[in-house]
């Protein structure tokens, strides 16, 4: 059902969403797609939560949609082998793998899976997040 209130919040977040890509740094940009995937991860689950309503279905797919396409064509994508060796191929297999278990989360709504994957790139977000170059130095 369309909302006059929830489409203007929309339109208001992306514009928020918009600037914060624009005026973001490499490693912000990355951070930005940790961001995004859990958060639509959380939105999944709590539509699973929520019980098979049509309009829950189609969402919480969407929503696992989203953290799929930000995990492949954003984290995955930025990965460089060619400089970082073996922790860009970990990396990359550990992101197939999360992939793998978001499919099998969409399919059964299976909440423990979704959890999983969100508390794996919590512990790689907050790690890439201890390592940027521009955080003022103590």
């Amino acid at each position: 059902m369309y909302s006059p209130a929830k489409a203007k919040t929309q339109s208001y977040e992306n514009v928020g969403l918009e600037s914060s890509v624009m005026s973001a740094n490499p490693h912000q940009l990355i951070t930005l797609l940790f961001d995004g995937a859990i958060n639509a991860l959380l939105r999944a689950k709590i539509l699973i939560e929520q019980g098979d309503s049509p309009n829950h279905i189609a969402e919480k797919g969407s929503a696992i949609s989203k953290s799929i396409g930000i995990i492949d064509n954003g984290l995955r994508a930025s990965l460089n082998p060619e400089v970082d060796g073996e922790l860009a191929d970990n990396l990359d297999s550990l992101y197939g793998y999360m992939t793998d278990r978001l499919v099998q989360a969409n399919l059964k709504n299976d909440v423990k899976s979704i959890e999983e994957v969100i508390k794996l790139l919590t512990n790689i977000a907050d790690a890439w997040k201890e390592i940027d170059p521009n955080a003022p130095k103590s």
